[in-house]
Formats: C-alpha cells, sequence, structure tokens
C-alpha cells in the first residue's frame, strides 16, 4: 500500500466523476472526494455573525491548557489508505510547513484578537483548533469543554474533528488523541486538510478545480513575464520570480518587474514577501532563504501562500474570462490557418515527388546494359521499401488533414476551405494513379529484363568459345589446302597426301556442325537485339566466306590427288584409319570439353535434374569412349612396330592423314577425367541451391497463405466496424478500430520476413512462387488495411468532435448515423439523389416538383461548397444540427472585446496586452483597424465580424 506524508508532494485528488473535455487541452479534473457528513446537531451548530463573548471567553481559556506533541499525516485526499505514523518528515520541510501553517493560521486567529507560537502545542487543548474554525467557516462549533484533563483537551479536538466530517472530509487516521499528544505529523496533516477544505478546494478555472486550477491560473497570469515557466509548487517558485510576477500582474505600480534578476532569488523573493505583507494584507509564510537552498521547496506551503494570493485577486475573474473567451476565437483562427498551410505545403511535397519519380518508372528502355539493369532493379527495391512508404503516409495525413481542417472550418462557422489550383484531393489521387499505373509491372519488366540480358551474356560468351575453338581447329587449313607439296613428293607421299585430305575432307565435314551453330547463335543474338552485335556479325561473316573457302579449295585439292592413285601401303592405311577415328573422337572430345565447362543458368529444379540425367548419362559412356582412346593409341603402336620391323626413317611416324596425335588426344583425354568431378561438384552446388530456392517458395507460400487471408480480415472487420450503427458509443468503435490496429502493428514483423524471403528469392533469380499471394499482394494488403483504419479513426473522431461540439446524444447520432449508411450503397458519400432519400427518412420537410429541387440545391450549397458530387456523414450531421439550433458567435465575441475595453465602443492598445497572452494581442493589433490616423482607439466590432466571413 502506497504511503505518504506532508513532507511529500501532495497526492492527486481522488474524483468522483469522469474527466471532461474541456478546451483543445485536455486536462483531468481533481476534486475532493466528499463523504456523507455525519449527522451533527443543528442546536450545536449555528452561523455566526461576529466573534461571541463565548468565543472570547475560549482565547482566555486556551492559554492555560497543555501543548503535547504531534507526528503529521498524509494528505485527506487518501481517505481508504492507512498512513504511515512512523514516517520521517524532511526537516526542511517541516520547519516550513510549521512556519506557513502557523503563519496562515494566525492570519485568521488575528480577527478574534488572538495567535499561536507553537502549532503542535498551542492546538493540544483543542480550544484554539475550533476558534480557528470558527473564523474561517463563520458557524459557530459546539462549547468547548473547560477542564484542563487530558480527556477534556480529547472532547474538544474530537469537536473540531467532527465539525470538519461534517463538511464532507472523510479524516482517516487523524485521531484526537495525537493532536492533544502534540504529534507534529498529524497535527501538520490535520492544518493541510483544513486549507484544502477551506481554502484551496473551491478555487476553479474553467472547469478544473483545486490543485490543478490553482496552478492553471498561476501559469496563465505569468504567461507573459520573461523567465517565469510555472509548471509546479516547489521548484518553479525557488527564484522568486513567479511571485513577484502574480504582483505586478494586477499590482504593476507595486514592482518594478523589469528590474529583477534571475540571478539573485532570495531579493526577488523578500520583495514579494513584503510588498505582500505591506500592500495585499498577506502574511510572510515563507522564508526565502530555506525555499533557495533546498532542493525540492515543500509544495503544500507554496500552495498555502499562494492560495492567499488567488483570494486577494479573484476580483479579476470577470475580465481574465473575457479574455479567455477572445484567445479561443483567435487561436482556432490561427490554428486552421496552420493547418491550411500545412496542407498546402504537404502537397506541393507530394506532387513534386509524385513529378520526379513517374518519368523514371515510365522508361521501359531496352538500350540498356546487364549491370544497369541490376542498378535499376536495386533503385527499384529502395524506391519501395524507403521511398514510398513515408509517402503512403503523407497521403493518408494530407486526407486526413483536409477533412479535420473542413471540420473544423464547419464547427467554428467559418467558409469552407478551397486549396490552390491543382491541390484539391482529386488532384492528388489522380497524380497517385498515375504513379501506380507506371508502377505497375516495372518491377516484373526489370526481372525479365535482366533474364533476357543475361541469356544474351551467355549465348555471346557461348559464341566467343565455339569461334575460338573454330580458330584453332581452321589455323593453317587455308595454306594447306593451298599447298603444292605433292609436286616434291614420291608416289607413297602422294597416296598419303591423298588420305591426309581425305581425312581433312571428313573432317571438315564434322566441323561444319560447329559452323551451323556459330551461325544459329549469330542469327539469335540480333533477333534479340544484342548490344554489342557488330563485332560478332563481323566475326560470324568472316567464318562463313573462310569456310566456303576451304569447302572450295578442298575440292580442288581432291581433284588434284585423285591423279595420284597409290595407296598400297600397310602405314598408309593404318594413318589412314587413325585420322579417320581420331577426328570424330577429338570433336566429341572438344564437344566434352566445351559442355564440362558451359556455364549453369538454371531456374528450378527440374532444369537441374535434366543436367544431372544428362551429365549422369555422360559418364556411363566413358568405359566406351576409354576403349576407343586405346584403340586410337594402337594404331600408334603398330605404326610404330611396323617402321621398326621393316627399317623405315623414323619420319614416317608422323600420320600425313592429321595434324593430331596421341599426344594431343591424350592430353585432351586428361583434362576431360580432370573436368568430370568439378562439374559434379558444380551440379551438386546447384542441386543444393535450388533445393534451397525450394524450401524459400515453400516457406514464402507458407507464411504468406496464413497473413493474406488475415489481412483480408481485418480489412472487412474495419470496415464494417466503421459501418456498424449497433455499437453502443463512438468511443467504443475507436477502441476496436485501434485494437485492430495494435495487432495490425504487431503483425509488421511477419511482413518484414516476408520481404526480407521474398529478397533472398530474387536474389537466388527465384521469380516463380506456388502459393496464391505474392509479395505484391501482401504489400497492396498492407497497405489498404493501414489506410482503411487510419481513414475510419479519422472519420470517427471528426464524428466525436461533432457530437461533442453540438452536444447530439448517442441516440440521435446513431439514428443518423443509420440512415447515412442505409442510403450510402457505394460507400463514397451520398449522392444528391441518396442525399434526399436520407433527409426525408429523418423527418426532413422537402417539397416536391421544382420547390423540392430548390431546398435540395439551397441544401447541397450548405453540405457540399466544393460541389465534389458526394456529401459526407459529418456534413450531413452539421447540417442537421444547424437546422435545429443557431448560435450567434459574432456577437458572443464583441460582447467578450466590450467587456475587456470596460464598456466602450472602442479599445486601446493597453487593454489589448493587458489582458489577452502577447502572441494573441499581437495577432489582434496587426489586424485592428484605428477609429482615427495616429488615436489610440480600435475598432473591435468590424474585426470580429472579420473572423467569421470570407
Amino acid at each position: 500500500m502506497e504511503q505518504c506524508s506532508p513532507s511529500s508532494p501532495p497526492a492527486r485528488l481522488s474524483t468522483t466523476e469522469a474527466p471532461r473535455r474541456s478546451d483543445p487541452d485536455h486536462v483531468e479534473l481533481a476534486k475532493t472526494e466528499v463523504a456523507k457528513p455525519p449527522e451533527v446537531d443543528p442546536a450545536k451548530v449555528t452561523p455566526v455573525k461576529s466573534l461571541s463573548n463565548r468565543t472570547l471567553a475560549m482565547v482566555d481559556y486556551y492559554s492555560t491548557a497543555q501543548q503535547p506533541y504531534y507526528q503529521p499525516v498524509c494528505d485527506y485526499t487518501q481517505p481508504e489508505e492507512e498512513w504511515d505514523r512512523d514516517a520521517l518528515l524532511d526537516p526542511a520541510w517541516e520547519k516550513q510547513q510549521k512556519k506557513t501553517f502557523t503563519a496562515w493560521a494566525n492570519s485568521h486567529l488575528r480577527k478574534a484578537g488572538t495567535n499561536i507560537q507553537i502549532i503542535e502545542e498551542d492546538f493540544q487543548n483543542g480550544l484554539k483548533l475550533m476558534l480557528l474554525l470558527e473564523v474561517i467557516s463563520g458557524e459557530a462549533l459546539p462549547r468547548p469543554d473547560r477542564g484542563k484533563m487530558r480527556f477534556h483537551n480529547i472532547a474538544n479536538v474530537n469537536k473540531a474533528l467532527a465539525y470538519i466530517e461534517s463538511k464532507g472530509v472523510k479524516l482517516v487516521s487523524i485521531g484526537a488523541e495525537e493532536i492533544v499528544d502534540g504529534n507534529v505529523k498529524m497535527t501538520l496533516g490535520l492544518i493541510w486538510t483544513i486549507i484544502l477544505r477551506f481554502a484551496i478546494q473551491d478555487i476553479s478555472v474553467g472547469e478544473l478545480s483545486a490543485r490543478d486550477g490553482l496552478l492553471l491560473w498561476c501559469q496563465r497570469k505569468t504567461a507573459p513575464y520573461d523567465n517565469v515557466n510555472v509548471q509546479n509548487f516547489n521548484t518553479s517558485w525557488k527564484d522568486g520570480l513567479a511571485l513577484c510576477a502574480l504582483i505586478h500582474r494586477h499590482r504593476p505600480e507595486l514592482i518594478d518587474y523589469s528590474k529583477l534578476s534571475k540571478g539573485d532569488p532570495i531579493h526577488n523573493l523578500n520583495l514579494a514577501f513584503d510588498i505582500a505583507e505591506k500592500h495585499l494584507d498577506i502574511p510572510k509564510m515563507l522564508d526565502a532563504e530555506v525555499m533557495v537552498n533546498t532542493l525540492v521547496p515543500d509544495e503544500k506551503a507554496i500552495m498555502t501562500y499562494v492560495s492567499s494570493f488567488y483570494h486577494h485577486f479573484l476580483g479579476m475573474h470577470k475580465a481574465e474570462t473575457a479574455a479567455n473567451r477572445i484567445s479561443r476565437v483567435l487561436r482556432t483562427n490561427q490554428d486552421n490557418e496552420k493547418l491550411m498551410q500545412d496542407y498546402e505545403n504537404l502537397a506541393s511535397d507530394l506532387l513534386n515527388w509524385i513529378q520526379r519519380w513517374n518519368p523514371w518508372l515510365s522508361n521501359r528502355s531496352t538500350d540498356l546494359t546487364l549491370d544497369d539493369v541490376r542498378k535499376k532493379l536495386d533503385d527499384f527495391r529502395q524506391y519501395r521499401t524507403h521511398e514510398k512508404p513515408p509517402r503512403i503516409d503523407e497521403k493518408g495525413k494530407l486526407e486526413t488533414l483536409f477533412n479535420t481542417l473542413q471540420t473544423r472550418l464547419r464547427l467554428s462557422n467559418r467558409p469552407a476551405f478551397m486549396p490552390s489550383n491543382g491541390h484539391l484531393i482529386k488532384d492528388i489521387n489522380g497524380a497517385w494513379k498515375g504513379l501506380e499505373q507506371s508502377e505497375k509491372g516495372f518491377e516484373d519488366w526489370l526481372i525479365s529484363e535482366m533474364i533476357r540480358l543475361e541469356q544474351l551474356e551467355h549465348l555471346a560468351e557461348k559464341f566467343r568459345r565455339k569461334c575460338e575453338l573454330y580458330d584453332e581447329w581452321v589455323a593453317g587449313k587455308e595454306s594447306y589446302l593451298r599447298s603444292t607439296d605433292y609436286r616434291s613428293s614420291n608416289v607413297y607421299a602422294i597416296k598419303a597426301l591423298r588420305k591426309r585430305h581425305e581425312a581433312f575432307e571428313s573432317d571438315l565435314s564434322a566441323h561444319e556442325e560447329r559452323v551451323q551453330q556459330i551461325s544459329s547463335i549469330c542469327k539469335q543474338l540480333n533477333e534479340m537485339h544484342y548490344s554489342k552485335i557488330g563485332p560478332i556479325n563481323d566475326k560470324c561473316q568472316s567464318i562463313v566466306d573462310q569456310w566456303n573457302r576451304l569447302n572450295s579449295l578442298s575440292v580442288e585439292r581432291r581433284q588434284r590427288l585423285e591423279e595420284a592413285e597409290q595407296i598400297t601401303e600397310r602405314l598408309d592405311n593404318l594413318h589412314l584409319d587413325f585420322a579417320k577415328r581420331v577426328s570424330p573422337f577429338n570433336n566429341w572430345i572438344d564437344s566434352v570439353r566445351e559442355d564440362l565447362v558451359d556455364l549453369l543458368i538454371v531456374h528450378d529444379m527440374n532444369t537441374i535434374e535434366q543436367l544431372l540425367s544428362t551429365h549422369n548419362h555422360f559418364k556411363s559412356t566413358m568405359p566406351d569412349a576409354e576403349q576407343g582412346f586405346e584403340a586410337l593409341k594402337e594404331y600408334e603402336r603398330q605404326a610404330a612396330a611396323i617402321i621398326d620391323q621393316h627399317g623405315f626413317d623414323r619420319s614416317l611416324l608422323k600420320n600425313p592423314y592429321t595434324d593430331l596425335s596421341t599426344s594431343t588426344i591424350s592430353r585432351k583425354w586428361h583434362e576431360v577425367l580432370e573436368l568430370i568431378p568439378r562439374r559434379d561438384a558444380a551440379l551438386q552446388q546447384e542441386l543444393n541451391k535450388q533445393r534451397q530456392n525450394e524450401r524459400f517458395r515453400h516457406t514464402f507460400k507458407e507464411k504468406a497463405d496464413h497473413l493474406g487471408p488475415w489481412l483480408e480480415d481485418q480489412l472487412g472487420k474495419a470496415i464494417n466496424i466503421g459501418l456498424d450503427s449497433r455499437i453502443a458509443s463512438l468511443e467504443q468503435t475507436i477502441g476496436q478500430l485501434k485494437h485492430i490496429q495494435q495487432q495490425t502493428y504487431e503483425n509488421k514483423p511477419k511482413i518484414d520476413e516476408l520481404e526480407h524471403i521474398h529478397q533472398q528469392m530474387q536474389e537466388n533469380f527465384v521469380f516463380d512462387g506456388t502459393g496464391r499471394y505474392t509479395m505484391e499482394a501482401l504489400r497492396v494488403g498492407w497497405e489498404s488495411l493501414m489506410t482503411t483504419i487510419n481513414r475510419v479513426i479519422s472519420e470517427i473522431e471528426n464524428q466525436i468532435l461533432l457530437r461533442d461540439s453540438k452536444g447530439l446524444s448517442e441516440e440521435l447520432l446513431n439514428e443518423y448515423r443509420a440512415s447515412f449508411v442505409h442510403f450510402d450503397r457505394d460507400r463514397a458519400g451520398l449522392d444528391p439523389e441518396q442525399l434526399k432519400a436520407c433527409l426525408i427518412s429523418l423527418g426532413q420537410d422537402i417539397r416536391p416538383g421544382v420547390e423540392g429541387d430548390h431546398d435540395l440545391q439551397r441544401i447541397l450549397n450548405i453540405v457540399d461548397p466544393n460541389n465534389l458530387g458526394r456529401v459526407t456523414f459529418e456534413a450531413l450531421v452539421d447540417f442537421m444540427t444547424r437546422e435545429n439550433a443557431d448560435a450567434d458567435t459574432v456577437e458572443q465575441m464583441i460582447n467578450s472585446f466590450r467587456v475587456l475595453a470596460a464598456g466602450k465602443q472602442t479599445i486601446t492598445e493597453s487593454e489589448v496586452r493587458r489582458e489577452l497572452p502577447p502572441q494573441d494581442a499581437e495577432y489582434c493589433l496587426d489586424r485592428l483597424k484605428r477609429f482615427q490616423v495616429g488615436a489610440d482607439a480600435y475598432d473591435y466590432t468590424s474585426f470580429s465580424r472579420s473572423l467569421y466571413s470570407h
């Protein structure tokens, strides 16, 4: 259980009624808890007009009574709690409270011609306590017991306590025995309870009361003064400037405030104390040195002292009320002007942003490189995650600001706000729709463009590799075909040359497919508009021209070699067989080498599984290929055996029919053997990658299928709540909507998680999903849900503001809403025909025929001043309340100025500055017109009317 004592700041007063809303600042009211008064004999408590002889006799009697010690209690505003009787009171605060409460009691006891010296002793017999209550209440208490014994003292104190409880104050844990025993804590607590009940409780400013009302009164009175900022009843008063400001505000002739310094607090405090005691009849209750040297001065002591100023200056309340009324109207105008400027600035900034991004999103140029597309995709993701979300919030804020401004203008009887050209809500929506139209499909286009460019780069790289193999093969072929070496060769050499040429033709036929592939790839690159197609076309044309020349030269050489018919030697047959078999094998092994280093571009499991199947099939053919490789080496071994057996020159080992040798084939064969495990590892790595991609797809689908229906369900709930007229109150409607909003915010990590998964999928080139919900659909669902919630909350808050300002009952507002929802079938506001039907259903008299059309047009001019063709619920309620009640606010404004001007028809500058806050005074003086040039007389009548006109 919370403990408290007079050494701590007073607990907040308990309330007997719910907080209410008054001005734009929402202040919680505090009222003293009032208990049912105990039954008191009316014969024992009677009104007193003056101090009676019995009271004067009481003054003589108490001087001989005993005055025991005391312990303070907790603030009486905590009636149901047990106070800590053993808690220690801060010595500085105890000293300050004793001095303040003693001075306050003496300020009243002196009216009876007496005083007290030691507070815990002088109230022990109860006589001066009863006398104090008689003086401050003006009522007589029961006669005191005349004895001096302890039970006589207890009886007198009980009579005082019974009287306090009869005034509706609960005294918890305060007993007469503790006061009689001189308990300092209890005695100070009792005096503080009396001060709260008889000096502070009745203080009120606006709808506030007690402590908050006194604090607000101090803040208003000291607002125009430099170096004064009253926020509490302790540290805000330490430098003395706040007290001096209060005195100067009401009695400026007593203090020259401009000469005061914040750096001399003791001088400031003593000056205020001396002037208050001398000129305002307020005794000195505080000690300047104690206040300055105490970290947190005692709040009760300061409140007691400040309340004396309030009661002294109570006569200024009427002028202050009038100033408050003027300030409220001026502040409304200033707030509306600021909202209009904020709307224009926000609209301009949003439109400029849309105009900056729209051309970029509309540009679908195909002249980009792969790096350009990747950069543009990164820029687009940056735009979606960082650029656009704040602008979505700005767009919602802009619509809310426009609706709030129109509602405020209608409630304050101001003309409707018409934004500058191009800044209407429909203009903003049109520009936004154009942006989303440009954005639609942009990411898909970028991804497809990136895939297309990757394919082009792959084809271009494949073209270059095939050209390199072709150049490697064709090197020296033309010079060979143009050679005339057969003229110096013997018959065996000629036979060898013929066999070699046959092998060449076989090789030429085998390479024809590669040339066709080169030509086909070049054609594909042209059809797909490859950006670097020029060099590729030149290279392709060069190869085709060379290939045609090779075919022509081959035919010519065959014709020349056919003249030699001497091919009989076994060695020649071996060379020929070797050349015929080695060329296809070489083509095969070159193709295998090319396939084993081919770039892997895989986007799904089917592709990688097909590649694995093909690769495994290839590995299954390797034993047959190895037999072919061994057969080629056997040809060379047989030729060497023949040469060695017959003593031929070793130079004949050179095969005259091919440039390929077993060493070349062996090198390529071992290279293939090295590439196979590398290919295995690459395929396995790609398989793992695709399995991971499949997990991405599955995870995204699982989470999206859970979040997507939830977003749709929450959106339906938000829309239905906004349209449901069966809900008990608008506040409950907002509560439900904010509950949905809170749930939505709690699910934001799920959206972020899906965004992260989606980004990982794109980084791994996973662009296809298997689920119902895409990331784009989830983003749209999330944005739609948040926009709907904010829009419905804004509409309901405007309805609450409209209900409270017009004083509508919940039942009547629900009736209006039910009719509005019934006829607003498309949920876009009422068109003229729907409005007419709705008004008739609400009992509005609209005449038939042409006269009814005139009635409807008159109403439309009121509820739809901007000719938007749709009428909102707020405009309908505003019209219905206007039809049933009128408010002459212009006259009220004029009367308020007349109060400040002391009944005159004009007002002076000093009168404006004396009562209005500085900013409001400057606002008025800038716009008030003088009656005559140079005269200190302003026309407040025309100024008041201008506030309610165009």
